[in-house]
């Protein structure tokens, strides 16, 4: 087998193994209900194992339904930046320093926020000389919001 060829078989088994590997992880449900004028966690996890070093960029779009076009919304590529639109200054990074929790939160919803929120990770890895990247939708978040919450016999029921 000559050396190139040997190199290729390598670095296809490399890239392959990084795109099966199954770290622990624990993956969050999200919650799915809001309430307006209260802070809404949008939960986002996406494992990796810890001893691999990547780049990542996470990209968190909106959608009014399922088959509207998706707005971008908020980047955090190295630190947060929000973007300009309806969001701008309500949407805070919630994530973990080792970006396995990619979440943010919104601060104050609004009747307007209902919709679909998108997580999608971008992370690139580094072995020698060779780079391989992975892009992945991590979340899908149909966020319903309520006006308000009403107490009947001390348990919280939507009205």
């Amino acid at each position: 087998m000559t050396t190139q060829r040997l190199l290729w078989t390598f670095l296809f088994l490399l890239i392959s193994a990084v795109q099966e590997c199954e770290p622990v992880c624990v993956d969050a449900v999200p919650d799915t209900e809001a309430v307006v004028g209260n802070p809404m966690k949008l939960t986002c996890v996406s494992c990796i194992k810890r001893e691999i070093n990547a780049e990542t960029r996470v990209n968190w779009y909106y959608r009014t339904n399922r088959t509207a076009e998706p707005q971008l919304i908020f980047i955090y590529d190295g630190k947060p930046q929000g973007v300009e639109g309806p969001w701008m200054g309500r949407l805070l990074w919630n994530g973990s320093k080792d970006l396995q929790d990619l979440s943010i939160s919104i601060t104050n919803v609004t009747l307007n926020d209902k919709g679909r929120y998108e997580c999608v990770v971008h992370r690139q890895f580094s072995f020698n000389l060779h780079t391989a990247s992975i892009s992945k939708n991590a979340t899908f978040i149909d966020l319903v919001v309520r006006e308000k919450v009403c107490l009947f016999n001390k348990q919280a029921h939507h009205c």
